[in-house]
């Protein structure tokens, strides 16, 4: 602590018109701090905290070898929000597979209501090369989702936020709704509406609007009801030689590039 503090000070000496000092962390780095101690970091001008919760599962935790469990990610997220510092922690849909993804939006939530950090963002699961998920897939190992099974996900989650005021963020290339951004609880109804809509599309439509976003295309889903785009989009399908059946194979090999 006394190093970060004394880079704080001198940080604050040099750019005195400096607003905002922030840091990524790990939860379980945080928990380890004594209250003390971080909040004489916040007095000496850290203010924005960022945590990679990404889920909590704690059998998606163990699954992807995270190194923290739930009650530390909360103990964390609470112990930053009590020094005074501002607080955004970062959800994965998509990082329990198949299996586990119910389990990942429920638990990821009751961590997030239980902290109430000032912002939420989201970043979609994708799977680089050299990522130990990515050999556990290529071997059948892991059941990575496609668009619409990661959209009932995120619309899960979404669900069981409650009780607190965070601002919800999708501002990442991987996500697939830009539309999810507000704040608690009074634009809840609205950032779950996309998804519910999406959900309710049949699958050529939900084939249109998921590559259409991925090619930057399409933004929120009411640019279905535009001709021009969904010509332009049915083009680009038939290039890619893209069907409902094989979308989600056709979208990973676009998302490589955003990886």
């Amino acid at each position: 602590p006394e190093d970060l503090i004394t880079i704080l000070l001198h940080l604050k000496q040099a750019f005195p018109k400096v607003s905002r000092i922030t840091s990524y962390a790990r939860s379980q780095t945080v928990a380890r701090i004594s209250d003390e101690n971080l909040e004489r970091m916040a007095a000496a001008g850290l203010n924005r905290i960022h945590i990679g919760l990404e889920s909590g599962s704690d059998t998606v935790l163990t699954l992807v070898k995270k190194g923290v469990n739930k009650k530390t990610q909360i103990k964390a997220g609470q112990k930053v929000k009590k020094a005074g510092m501002e607080l955004s922690e970062y959800y994965m849909p998509g990082l329990g597979g198949l299996a586990l993804s119910r389990e990942n939006a429920e638990q990821t939530a009751d961590a997030l209501n239980q902290i109430n950090p000032d912002f939420i963002r989201l970043r979609t699961l994708a799977l680089p090369g050299s990522a130990p998920l990515t050999e556990q897939f290529e071997q059948g190992a892991f059941d990575k989702m496609g668009e619409v099974d990661t959209a009932r996900e995120l619309l899960c989650f979404l669900e069981n936020l409650d009780g607190i005021s965070s601002r919800v963020k999708s501002d990442h290339v991987l996500n697939l709704f830009t539309e999810v951004d507000g704040i608690l609880p009074e634009d809840k109804e609205k950032m779950i509406d996309p998804v519910r809509k999406f959900l309710a599309l049949d699958a050529e439509e939900q084939m249109i609007f998921c590559i259409g976003r991925r090619t930057h295309r399409i933004g929120p889903i009411s640019d279905l009801s535009n001709p021009q785009q969904r010509e332009y989009v049915l083009q680009i399908c038939s290039e890619l030689g893209a069907t409902p059946v094989n979308m989600d194979e056709v979208i990973d090999s676009l998302m490589q590039r955003f990886i």
